[in-house]
This record gives structure tokens, sequence and C-alpha cells, in this order.
């Protein structure tokens, strides 16, 4: 599986920019990595994944009313998203167990965004984004090396400053079985992405970054993890990892790498156990 590629015959898409989303799946395994950003294995989404996905869509939409200064209500947002669950679950192809699975996955979804709409204070900041798509240049920032290609992502929400003396707080949304104590390392070349985007674009530093976390107990729960702004060795880490993906897709070097990521992969079943035969 691991044979390399000459400079003319490299996989086209994975060369075309890098991404948080990239980066974590080659570093949780490789080979499922090749699956689907070479192969092109087509995944459908499971459905704890859809219930995030819906929520995140949920909150985007709350959030851009928020822009223009206006508070959407909150029986508005769970509408919208009881509106558009059946178009987007066909579209994403999920597959649940059977129709009380599903109802029971429609719930749950409008109960966390229930949850989070109640504990947003009603003196927060206005949004300064709101899904905010962005890409730069990626050039070292330790050794002024230009990769060649950009970084990109999507920033869940940017709000501005709580004073003129505070910069943007950058937000990232999160729905989770449970509340984990390793949000900060598990999440941390995440962030340093969403700084080093945001800013590239602003010339500013954000202040600090959070990570909302929505919890999907018996009673949803919402955790807000505070991380200071990103550091010289947030970055200098974040970028370490990059080269070495640089150095795995150039080399077409996809490994096998069994571990606790295994039992949430769609590739388990219909590649994995095949191939290792």
């Amino acid at each position: 599986m691991n044979g390399g590629y000459g400079q003319g015959d490299r996989p086209s898409g994975v060369w075309d920019y890098v991404s948080p989303s990239r980066l974590n799946l080659w570093l949780r395994c490789p080979l499922a990595f090749r699956l689907k950003y070479v192969d092109g294995v087509p995944t459908p989404s499971a459905p704890a994944a859809f219930i995030g996905k819906m929520v995140h869509r949920g909150l985007e939409r709350y959030y851009r009313q928020r822009l223009l200064g206006s508070t959407l209500p909150m029986c508005d947002v769970t509408a919208a998203v009881q509106e558009a669950w059946e178009g987007a679950a066909a579209l994403e192809r999920v597959s649940f167990v059977n129709r009380i699975d599903e109802q029971s996955s429609r719930a749950q979804k409008i109960e966390l965004i229930r949850a989070y709409l109640r504990m947003v204070p009603i003196n927060e900041p206005l949004p300064l984004a709101v899904e905010a798509s962005l890409e730069a240049p990626l050039v070292d920032p330790v050794t002024g090396e230009d990769f060649g290609l950009p970084l990109v992502g999507v920033i869940d929400l940017v709000l501005n400053g709580a004073s003129s003396a505070t910069g943007p707080l950058i937000v990232d949304f999160k729905t989770a079985a449970r509340c984990s104590d390793l949000t900060e390392i598990s999440h941390e070349l995440q962030l340093t992405s969403y700084a080093y985007l945001f800013r590239d674009r602003h010339k500013v530093p954000e202040s600090s970054l959070e990570i909302r976390q929505l919890v999907k107990t018996k009673i949803p729960q919402v955790h807000t993890h505070v991380f200071p702004a990103r550091s010289g060795g947030h970055f200098r880490r974040l970028f370490a990892v990059i080269g070495a993906y640089l150095d795995d897709l150039s080399a077409g070097r996809f490994v096998y790498r069994p571990g606790l990521a295994c039992g949430m992969c769609s590739f388990r079943e219909t590649h994995c156990r095949a191939w290792l035969q």
C-alpha cells in the first residue's frame, strides 16, 4: 500500500491545500487518509457526526442573525434545523439503525441546541465573523520557508472583543458524548490553525480561543474551555506536523495505524479487515 509517488504523478487534490481536518485524519491513521483523500472512497456520515453537523447548522443560523444585530428566537432556530434534517440526511447518506434511532437523534440535536442557546449571555459581544472560510499561504514563522501551498479552514465563530482593549475571540463548537480533560491537546492543531488564518486575514492577534463543547448527556450540558492566544511554541509545533505530513505525501507513505480511533472509522469493516487478511 505504500509505494512512493514521483513528482509528476502525485495524486491530485491532496496537494491543493492543507487543512486541520486533513491533518487530524492523517495523524489518526494515514491509511484512512489515503482511502478518503487519495483513493476517493466515499464515506457516509455516521449518525453521531451528522448530529454534530446539524447542531452547527443551527448555531450558524443563530449567529448569522446576530451579525445583523438581532436575536433569532430559539423556536425559529430549532424549526429551521428540523426542516433541513431529511434533505441533509439523504445528501450525506446517513444510516440510522431504525426509525426510532433517527427520531432519537432528531430530539438529541434539538436539545443540544436549546441547551446552548439557554447559556448564551445576554451581553455576549456581537460576532465579527460566522462560518468564516479563510485561506493563507503556509510560511514557517521560524525558518521563513514557504511551503508552496495554502492552509485553509472554516472558523465557526469570531466574537468582537468585550472592550476596545480586548482582541477578538475565536470560538469552535464541538459535540461530544462526554466531556474530556484532554480538550486542549486534542484540538491544539485545529485551534492553532485557526489563529494562523485569523491573524493572516485581520493582521491582529486573537485575545483567546474557546471550545464550546455540547455534551450529549441525558440532560445536555455545555462546557466552555478557554485557551490563551497562540504562542510561538504553538506555531512551531503546527509547522513541524505539517512538514511531516507533506513528507509522507511526497513519499506516498500511508501506514496502517491501529488504535482507539478504529472503533469510529467507517473504513474498519469495508477496507481494513479485508486488507489485513
